[in-house]
C-alpha cells in the first residue's frame, strides 16, 4: 500500500527542494550539475514501506483555486516506442522512436500546445523514463501538481507497429505498472473540483487500485459541477476480454457530458452496429448526455447532440503514424469548450470548433509519435486558412 510521504520543504518561490534529493530506491539517482535542468519534481524521504510517493512540482502549484487549470486530465502517462518505418512487424522494425505518450496526457499537453491551461493526474515509475515525462510535461506548461512517483513499479512501455497506412497496434508493458497503482487517497481533489473540464479514459478502469481511484475522481468532479470528458480509448490487449472491455467502458458511460469515440468503437460498443447507422449510434446517447463526438480518421467527424446533429469534414493529409490523432482532436474542441461553454448550444459556432479539432488531429498523424506531433495554435490556424483560400 502506498504512503503519504511528507514532502521536502522548498526553498521560497517556485523550484526544486531547499534539500538535496535522496538517492532512489536500488539505485542513485543521478547528479545535478550546474549546467543541467532542475527537476522539476519534490522529493519525500525515502520510507522503509511498500511503496513511495513523491510529487513533481508545477509552476502553478500552490493554493487550491489559484490559477487553477481549465482542463484536468486523468489517466495514463507512458512511453511509446514507434517504429521508424512503417509496414512491418515488431520484430521486424530495424529500430524505434522513443516517444511519450499515454491518451489523457496527450490531451493535456493538446490543451496546453494550444494556449489552454491544463493539468494532468496520474502516476509514473520512480525512474528515468518517469522523471522524463515529467520534465515533458512540465516543459509544455501543463501542471503537474497531481503528478506521482512509485519506487516499486516501472514507468509504462509501449510498442506500437505502425501499418502502411499509418493505423497501429500495441503491445504494452504493464506488470504492474506505475499508473495502475494510484490510490484514492493519493489525488489531488482539491485540483479536480477547481476545474472546468474533468477529461478522463477507460485504460485506468482495468484494476485496482487505480480503477477505485478513478472513479472517486470523477465522482469529485460530478459533485463540484465540473464537465465530465470521457473517451474510452479502446485498447483490447488490455483488458482480460472484449465481454470486460465493452462492461468496463460502459459502466461510467452515463456519468459523461461529452463523450468522444471513433467509429470502430461504436461498432464494439453496440455489438457489431453499423457506426454509420443514426439509430445504432443513437443508442448510445443517454438522458444527460450534452454532446457524442463520433471520429472518423481524414473524413472528419459527426456530432450528436439533444437539439442537433451533423457532420464537420476534415483535413486530407498524408497519414505517418495515427496514434495521437484522436487526442489532439479532443485537446482542440475541450480548449475552445474550456472557454466558452454555450458552444454546446449553438451549431454554427460548435461546427467552427469541430473544424478546429479536426485540424487538430489532421497535423498530428503527419509525425511520428503523439506528444511531439501535436499541434501549437499558430499552427492549426494557419492550416485552416490555407484551407479557406
Amino acid at each position: 500500500m502506498a504512503l503519504h510521504a511528507a514532502a521536502a520543504p522548498r526553498a521560497a518561490g517556485r523550484g526544486l527542494p531547499s534539500s538535496s534529493p535522496p538517492p532512489r530506491a536500488g539505485g542513485s539517482r543521478r547528479s545535478l550539475s550546474a549546467a543541467s535542468t532542475p527537476r522539476s519534481v519534490a522529493f519525500a524521504p525515502p520510507l522503509q514501506t511498500r511503496a513511495v510517493r513523491t510529487k513533481a512540482i508545477s509552476s502553478n502549484d500552490g493554493a487550491p483555486g489559484m490559477n487553477a487549470p481549465h482542463v484536468v486530465c486523468f489517466g495514463e502517462l507512458l512511453i511509446d516506442f514507434v517504429p521508424t518505418v512503417s509496414g512491418v512487424s515488431l520484430a521486424e522494425a530495424p529500430a524505434f522512436k522513443k516517444a511519450p505518450g499515454g491518451a489523457p496526457a496527450n490531451v493535456a499537453v493538446g490543451i496546453a500546445r494550444l494556449g489552454g491551461s491544463s493539468a494532468f493526474i496520474g502516476k509514473v515509475g520512480d525512474d528515468e523514463f518517469g522523471y522524463m515525462l515529467a520534465d515533458i510535461l512540465k516543459q509544455n506548461s501543463v501542471n503537474t501538481q497531481g503528478l506521482l512517483f512509485d519506487a516499486h513499479a516501472r514507468t509504462a512501455l509501449a510498442f506500437v507497429t505502425l501499418r502502411s497506412d499509418g493505423e497501429r497496434e500495441f503491445m504494452f508493458y504493464r506488470n504492474p505498472s506505475a499508473d495502475m497503482l494510484l490510490e484514492e487517497k493519493e489525488l489531488e481533489l482539491d485540483l479536480i473540483r477547481t476545474a472546468k473540464i474533468f477529461h478522463h479514459g477507460s485504460i485506468s478502469l482495468i484494476t485496482e487500485p487505480c480503477k477505485t481511484a478513478h472513479i472517486a475522481a470523477a465522482k469529485a468532479a460530478r459533485d463540484a459541477g465540473v464537465l465530465v470528458s470521457y473517451d474510452p480509448n479502446l485498447r483490447l490487449p488490455l483488458w482480460s476480454s472484449a465481454e470486460d472491455a465493452r462492461d468496463g467502458i460502459l459502466s461510467i458511460w452515463e456519468t459523461a457530458d461529452v463523450i468522444k469515440i471513433s467509429e470502430e468503437e461504436v461498432s464494439f460498443l453496440t455489438n457489431g452496429g453499423d457506426p454509420y447507422d443514426d439509430a445504432v449510434v443513437k443508442k448510445l446517447i443517454h438522458p444527460n448526455l450534452k454532446l457524442l463526438l463520433i471520429t472518423e480518421g481524414p473524413d472528419g467527424c459527426r456530432y450528436y447532440s439533444k437539439e442537433f446533429s451533423g457532420k464537420v469534414s476534415g483535413l486530407k493529409v498524408s497519414a505517418v503514424d495515427t496514434t495521437g490523432a484522436g487526442d489532439a482532436f479532443v485537446a482542440g474542441i475541450l480548449s475552445q469548450l474550456a472557454t466558452d461553454f454555450s458552444l454546446l448550444q449553438d451549431e454554427d459556432r460548435l461546427r467552427e470548433a469541430l473544424k478546429f479539432a479536426n485540424v487538430c488531429g489532421a497535423l498530428t498523424v503527419t509525425e511520428r509519435g503523439a506528444i511531439p506531433a501535436l499541434p501549437t495554435r499558430e499552427q492549426v490556424l494557419d492550416a485552416l486558412t490555407s484551407v479557406a483560400a
